[in-house]
């Protein structure tokens, strides 16, 4: 019996996006470069949950530090340069989503660097809806969150909407999203400050 980790062939799974540009003003510098207690890279941990959640490939965004960060990202990931990466979150999804165009992935599972703890299950329940028309997002105890699932159907219309520091939800939300809930793996906390 397949688990919610297995596909029939790479083409079937989704890709993994990673969004870590922003200067991380609240938090005291770019979170791309910040590291856990034993030191290992936020980007790093986020890499490894999509990779063991079945995403293949996985694109990580660098925007701020984006020399320093580059440096902390996984051997095989692709990394992508938000140019306008300043202007928010829409910027750094506008470049990932344009980076997994190039590939036969029929979604894509999102993730913010921020959320150090997520563990690979809550990947997997999410990439468990990967389709071309998929829509979802984890929710903890009813309050949306991360990991989000976006099909290659949804890709240029969300690119086109979404502005600033805004991203994905209204989109979602607007689109009847499917709420995947989560709170049974982790806790789904990002993290805004050291």
């Amino acid at each position: 019996m397949p688990s919610e980790t297995s596909a029939d062939t790479v083409a079937d799974r989704p890709a993994g996006l990673v969004l870590a540009a922003g200067a991380g003003r609240r938090f005291g510098g770019p979170k791309a470069l910040a590291r856990d207690s034993l030191g290992v890279p936020w980007v790093e941990r986020a890499v490894r949950a999509l990779r063991e959640g079945g995403c293949d490939p996985v694109v990580v965004v660098l925007g701020a530090a984006a020399d320093s960060a580059g440096r902390l990202v996984p051997a095989g990931t692709t990394v992508v340069h938000a140019e306008a990466w300043a202007e928010g979150v829409s910027a750094s999804l506008r470049a990932g989503l344009a980076a997994v165009a190039s590939t036969a992935a029929p979604a894509v599972v999102v993730v913010p660097v921020d959320t150090p703890d997520l563990p690979a299950a809550a990947v997997a329940r999410l990439a468990g809806r990967a389709g071309a028309g998929a829509l979802a997002f984890a929710a903890y105890a009813g309050e949306p969150g991360h990991p989000v699932v976006i099909g290659r159907d949804h890709w240029n219309a969300l690119s086109a909407e979404i502005r600033g520091d805004v991203g994905a939800r209204p989109y979602l939300r607007a689109q009847g999203a499917e709420a995947v809930e989560c709170g049974d793996l982790w806790s789904g906390a990002d993290r805004d400050v050291r």
